[in-house]
């Protein structure tokens, strides 16, 4: 859990900065730029503590004086200065739930369409689109590494690279399969149709933590034949890298040399077996502990109802909303924090 405790901050940080001071400490340079990263986010944490704690004062001395003055212009203002500070502490208590070991850092995610043909594809770009939105939102950088596009319309699958502190914090939650029900715009009887895809998110790792042997590594490359150039550039050097024991198997075509989409699908396919190892020693944990629990690639965690009415649901948490606009133009903001403090009840019970 983060630290909150400003006082604890403010010695960790110290603690740091002599660390960081000593002589020979940046000699090993991964061990030098973990510490770099971890007394920028403490530092960071500090400033925004700082600054809600200042704007939460100010607005509570400038509301008092306002209704004192029955000044209404300024209370509107202070009103819409309170809903901001509402929506930046929303965001600092999402970030303050992360507990886990690669909440912090960076992630791959991926969308597969499932069951229901051109309707599903279609749906895989939505969720696409939503991701990328959400990530915008949150000042994530996002990069599209690979996407095939569908028989008629949207996408058959597509890996997304999102940069951002707490970017796998933030999406860890939506692995699953999400399932869409509205009228399908591809039935000439405008019929309504239920859609699935497949969502994975896995945490970017450190190349090191993993070693793979070439032996078990199917390599090969292919002319990209992505969706179109609003989703990546097109080039003669796409890679494909299958491992051969688990089946996982990896693309990338977004950069422009064969030699940099392999270094691209290596960091991804160390990122899944990675995940792979951790969700299989989790299921050994459990089946010690006399706790196994199902865990399916299957999973549906969430609809999006367009019709007969309109509501986004997530199953585990029972959060739902009826802006469904909202949520897959982004704002996802809400199922996150229900997901973690439903993730946390879980831990604690």
């Amino acid at each position: 859990m983060i630290t909150f405790d400003p006082t604890e901050l403010k010695r960790e940080t110290a603690e740091l900065e002599q660390e960081m001071a000593a002589p020979g400490f940046w000699e090993d340079r991964r061990r030098a730029e973990e510490a770099s990263r971890r007394l920028d986010r403490k530092r960071e944490l500090l400033t925004r503590i700082e600054r809600i704690t200042a704007e939460l004062e100010e607005i509570e001395i400038l509301h008092g004086m306002a209704v004192e003055a029955s000044d209404e212009a300024e209370l509107a203002a202070l009103e819409k200065r309170a809903g901001a500070l509402d929506r930046d502490l929303r965001r600092f208590r999402v970030e303050l739930a992360f507990s886990g070991e690669y909440d912090v850092g960076d992630c791959y995610l991926s969308i597969n369409a499932g069951a229901g043909g051109t309707d599903s594809q279609d749906w895989a770009e939505m969720l696409l689109r939503m991701y990328a939105r959400f990530g915008e939102r949150m000042g994530f950088r996002t990069t599209l590494l690979e996407v095939s596009a569908g028989e008629t319309a949207g996408i058959r699958g597509a890996t997304l690279e999102i940069v951002g502190d707490y970017a796998y914090g933030n999406l860890k939650g939506e692995k699953g399969v999400h399932r869409l029900v509205r009228l399908s715009p591809f039935d000439s009887a405008h019929r309504r149709h239920t859609s699935f895809a497949a969502v994975s998110v896995v945490p970017m790792t450190e190349a090191e933590e993993l070693t793979i042997d070439t032996k078990d590594l199917r390599i090969d490359t292919y002319r990209a034949s992505g969706a179109g150039g609003q989703h990546v550039n097109v080039t003669d050097s796409a890679v494909r890298i299958t491992h051969l024991p688990t089946g996982i198997a990896v693309s990338c075509q977004n950069e422009r040399s064969q030699h940099q989409n392999k270094e691209t699908a290596m960091r991804i396919l160390q990122a899944r077996l990675g995940e792979l190892l951790r969700q299989q020693e989790a299921e050994r944990l459990e089946e010690l502990q006399g706790e196994l629990k199902d865990i399916e690639w299957g999973s549906q965690i969430r609809s999006y109802v367009l019709h007969p009415y309109r509501m986004v649901k997530d199953h585990r948490t029972s959060e739902e909303t009826g802006n469904v606009d909202g949520v897959l133009d982004g704002d996802l903001v809400p199922f996150i924090e229900a997901f973690l403090s439903h993730a946390g009840e879980g831990a604690a019970a």
